[in-house]
């Protein structure tokens, strides 16, 4: 396997870094402290190409690939948590859909806008009653004449409040179980959709994450992304993609943390040497390494996969898995090593702390990674005691 990034690749992945560290690193902890969404950031952004990284240069995107996707999301995670989780959420979630499913007409009218950054979409799965498991969606949308009316909530859904157009999960025929839900395009702006309050959580706090109402909303029956029943499929699609990216995301948490913690133990003194040559700080710095070095791996591997349309589901699950649990461990770790100050919010390793917890949770939780992984090896029987 050729390890090497082509020229486009690290022409991107460098573009990415000079952006993040000029424009996001610095306002990174305002952006933590006060909540405050970063639009300033998007639309710097949506000139560099950065909004439609992925898609067509027909539909407004740069039709890079998944290794450069994934080059880009560590780059943004290093810099700033919930500037990459809102870009994930637009991107990976809220336009990825149009481009696998959506016809010529929606990806002009929706993809189109969002590549090229004129607006941020969303992605409505979660809801208050099922989290883990999604097939439980009871939002349902029924057809009335040349209109889909859905009725139904939504939870967590970042970018909600902001976005052009949320794609929603919706029970379309409640008689065929999983195989009765849809997905459907809402635009912003229709009548019956509201949004709750901008969740206060432990980090990641500058995403805006809020409940979605949707109260007889009403959109044209051409809004219906894909064949009608298809839903649930296609959502299980795109979380398998968006697993690679999380875990890039994740990387990018644990390289920021681990780069103060080996400066801090370099620079740090205690009775008459550096932290570093102690071998209870050199041991978590070299264990920082490894992970580091083995989520990049998996990462890759499952991205080169995707690139190459081979099956990358298994790998996707225990790259987000492996990297994710890693990214934990080395936040915390790096806590350690600064000790007191690590846990001052003057030192910023306790914010990538905050913000890499989300990680094992959103886009499947750790249990359902080994779940997903175990039924790969295993065949059906895995989960079913």
């Amino acid at each position: 396997m050729d390890f090497s990034l082509t020229d486009e690749q690290q022409w991107i992945q460098q573009t990415v870094r000079d952006f993040a560290q000029r424009e996001i690193v610095p306002l990174a902890k305002h952006t933590d402290e006060t909540g405050e969404f970063p639009h300033e950031i998007f639309r710097k952004m949506a000139p560099l190409g950065l909004l439609g990284l992925p898609f067509e240069e027909a539909y407004g995107g740069a039709g890079a690939d998944t290794i450069s996707m994934v080059l880009a999301v560590e780059e943004i995670g290093k810099a700033c948590g919930s500037t990459a989780l809102a870009y994930l959420a637009h991107v990976g979630l809220g336009s990825m859909p149009l481009a696998l499913f959506g016809n010529e007409e929606q990806k002009q009218r929706f993809l189109v806008p969002a590549a090229k950054g004129e607006y941020l979409a969303a992605f409505g799965l979660t809801e208050p009653h099922a989290g883990s498991d999604a097939g439980a969606t009871r939002t349902t949308a029924r057809l009335e004449g040349n209109e889909w009316v859905i009725n139904g909530e939504k939870m967590w859904i970042t970018n909600a409040p902001i976005a052009g157009h949320i794609i929603v999960t919706a029970v379309t025929d409640k008689d065929r179980g999983k195989r009765g839900i849809s997905s459907l395009i809402v635009p912003r702006g229709t009548a019956g959709l509201s949004f709750g309050k901008h969740e206060p959580k432990m980090g990641l706090r500058g995403s805006l994450s809020t409940a979605v109402f949707l109260n007889d909303v009403r959109v044209p029956k051409e809004n219906l992304l894909g064949e009608r029943g298809r839903g649930f499929g296609q959502f299980l699609q795109i979380l398998d993609g968006g697993r690679i990216t999380v875990a890039a995301q994740a990387i990018g948490h644990a390289q920021a943390a681990m780069e103060v913690a080996v400066r801090y133990a370099r620079e740090r003194e205690s009775m008459g040497k550096p932290i570093g040559a102690y071998q209870s700080i050199s041991n978590m710095i070299a264990n920082m390494a490894v992970g580091l070095e083995a989520s990049r791996l998996l990462v890759l591997k499952a991205a080169h996969l995707k690139d190459q349309a081979q099956p990358f589901g298994k790998l996707a699950a225990i790259a987000k898995l492996y990297a994710t649990e890693t990214s934990e461990r080395i936040c915390r770790d790096a806590i350690q090593v600064l000790g007191g100050n690590g846990y001052s919010s003057e030192f910023p390793v306790e914010r990538y702390y905050r913000d890499t917890r989300l990680l094992t949770i959103g886009e499947g939780t750790s249990e359902i990674q080994r779940l997903v992984i175990a039924r790969h090896e295993l065949g059906t029987i895995a989960g079913t005691a």
